[in-house]
Formats: structure tokens, C-alpha cells, sequence
């Protein structure tokens, strides 16, 4: 039997990991997720390390606690180190809801959230149980409110088309091997006039070096609350192949995708596929070869931008948060 918190309101326990390896898009997807669970009504805490912690106070410093406290009723876990055992270890046969990217271990969920373009119900054959519900696709994905508010207007600015005049740089919160830096040596003697907006989190191993350049075509936006707003801006974008593609697909963003995890092979390979995003795997000897070729044709085929746009704007709406948050719930109240 559920054990409801006051007023019968459910406690959500979320189990998730982030940091250098895993990126900081878990924490931000999970924190999206609780965003919308407690617009529900629920009370959300956190278990997890440091860096997590971190996210967290700087993205919800007054909505969510951070210390994970019993009684809890059900259990969200975003964590590719946890597999079925622990997940049973944990949740004490509460309602589990596992966010995953990966269909590559045994989970012990109720529900299952993989937002992947091309994931398909058989890739997670034998690794759930008898009945778990599989919310798959972009359209599952917990992209915040303030994105899909802006569809509109980002969908009219599209069409208008125009020049390249602001690119967007978001390749996470962690900066994985510094890799915002290095992108901006590599667009810097590209640009012309172009306006860069770069994204980073304060610990980013890229901000000393970024903050030491002083050139006026480079603004810096740190631990920013502001990145609708900056993707509606932007004409063209860099981005990380994690959760926030489906923000820039929202706000039909063209976009040259990096895999820098992964796990972002898949997802970036399907919105390839579909048109909506051209990607690079910074990990290749070739990178910075092809990046050069991409970004400029990028900036100068009108097009091409147009194309991308229009193609990843049918990726996925932004109401995914709202959709798990009333399944999950549903699932709790019939515990």
C-alpha cells in the first residue's frame, strides 16, 4: 500500500547521477520532471552526489530539497549505474519510474521513459517486467514549460529566415573535456561579424580560458536561466547530443549536433536520420576537419537552415514532462 505524504500528496524520491562522465543533462531532465510533478502537487527530494547537488542549487534553489528524507512513496531513477537489483533495493516495492537512454540492463520499473527518436518496445524485450509501461520518443521528453511557450513565436521566426547573426554554443552544464572551448577556436576565425552565445556552467573547465579572450562577438552565459529565451534568439546552434536536443527541436533550432557520450550515439544518429540535426563525434581524428566543413555551410546555405528547421520542429511538441507527470502520478494513486 502507498504511504501518501499530507493532504494526499505523493513524496517522490529521484535517484539520479551527473557529473564529467555522465553530463549534466540528467540532473536538468529529472529536475524538469519533479518541476511538473510538484505543479501536480507532489513534494520531490533528491538523492545524489555532489554534482548533482550542485544543479540543484542553482536551478531550484527554493522548490526541491535536496535531502531525500522517508516516508517516500515512489521512486524516479535517472542513473545508468543501477540495474533491476538496485532499483528493488531501493524502491521497497514502491511505483519506479526509470528514465533511460541506453536499453542495455535489466530495470525494475512500473514505467520506463526513453526519449530516443529511434527506440522501439522490443529494445527493452526481457529487460523489464510483465507490464511495465514503456513511454518511449521525443515526445516522452521532460523539456521545461518556458520552451513550448515559445514555439510560436520561434516557429514564425523561422520562416522569416534571415542571415546567421547569433549562434548558440550549449555543450552542458560539465563541459566535458572542455570541449565549449575548444569549439570556439574553432568558429572564432569563421564568424565574421556572428554573434556567439556560449553557455557553460560556473565549473566549466572551458570559463577561465573563455572569459580571458575579450572579444566582443563572445558573450558568455553562466549558469544562465535564460536559455529559451536564447534559443529563440539564436539562428543556428552547437549543441550537445543530450536531453536539451529536444528544446532546440522545439523551438525548431537548426542545429549541428556533437556526440561527445555514448550515449548520445543513437538519439543523434535518428534526428540525422530524419533530417532534423547533421552530428560529429568529437571523439574521431576528423573532427575539427568536418566541423569546419559543417559550420560552414551551416552559416552560409539559408536552406539548408530551413530545412533542418522545419524537420526538427515535427521531432516532438514539449509537453513530455507534462505526459510522464500524469502517468506517473496515475500509477501512484492505483498503488
Amino acid at each position: 500500500m502507498t504511504l501518501l505524504s499530507p493532504l494526499g500528496h505523493p513524496a517522490i524520491l529521484f535517484v539520479c547521477d551527473a557529473g564529467p562522465d555522465v553530463g549534466g543533462g540528467h540532473v536538468m531532465r529529472s529536475l524538469t520532471l519533479a518541476q511538473a510533478l510538484t505543479d501536480a502537487g507532489a513534494t520531490c527530494a533528491f538523492l545524489a552526489r555532489p554534482a548533482v547537488d550542485s544543479v540543484l542549487a542553482t536551478f531550484a534553489p527554493e522548490t526541491l530539497s535536496t535531502v531525500a528524507a522517508e516516508p517516500f512513496d515512489a521512486v524516479v531513477f535517472d542513473h545508468y549505474g543501477l540495474s533491476a537489483p538496485d532499483h528493488r533495493a531501493l524502491a521497497r516495492g514502491r511505483p519506479t519510474l526509470v528514465i533511460d537512454d541506453l536499453a542495455n540492463r535489466p530495470l525494475e520499473a512500473d514505467l520506463v521513459l526513453d526519449a530516443g527518436p529511434a527506440r522501439r518496445a522490443e529494445d527493452y524485450a526481457g529487460l523489464t517486467p510483465p507490464g511495465a509501461v514503456l513511454l518511449l520518443g521525443p515526445n516522452h521528453a521532460p523539456v521545461r514549460p518556458a520552451f513550448p511557450a515559445l514555439r510560436e513565436a520561434a516557429l514564425a521566426r523561422r520562416v522569416a529566415g534571415g542571415p546567421v547573426r547569433r549562434i548558440l554554443i550549449s555543450l552542458g552544464l560539465t563541459d566535458v573535456g572542455g570541449i565549449t572551448g575548444r569549439v570556439v577556436d574553432l568558429l572564432l576565425p569563421r564568424l565574421g561579424d556572428i554573434v556567439l552565445d556560449v553557455a557553460v556552467g560556473s565549473g566549466a573547465p572551458s570559463l577561465p580560458r573563455l572569459r580571458a579572450l575579450e572579444d566582443p562577438r563572445l558573450v558568455l552565459h553562466i549558469d544562465t536561466q535564460d536559455m529559451p529565451r536564447l534559443t529563440l534568439n539564436a539562428d543556428l546552434a552547437i549543441g550537445a547530443g543530450g536531453s536539451t536536443s529536444w528544446e532546440r527541436c522545439v523551438l525548431a533550432l537548426p542545429t549541428l549536433t556533437l556526440i561527445l557520450a555514448d550515449n548520445q550515439i543513437a538519439a543523434a544518429m535518428a534526428l540525422e536520420a530524419v533530417g532534423a540535426s547533421p552530428s560529429l563525434d568529437v571523439s574521431t581524428g576528423t573532427f575539427e576537419t568536418a566541423f569546419r566543413t559543417q559550420i560552414d555551410r551551416l552559416i552560409d546555405d539559408a536552406e539548408l537552415r530551413a530545412a533542418l528547421s522545419t524537420a526538427s520542429a515535427q521531432v516532438c511538441d514539449g509537453g513530455g514532462a507534462q505526459r510522464v507527470a500524469t502517468t506517473f502520478r496515475a500509477r501512484i494513486a492505483g498503488a
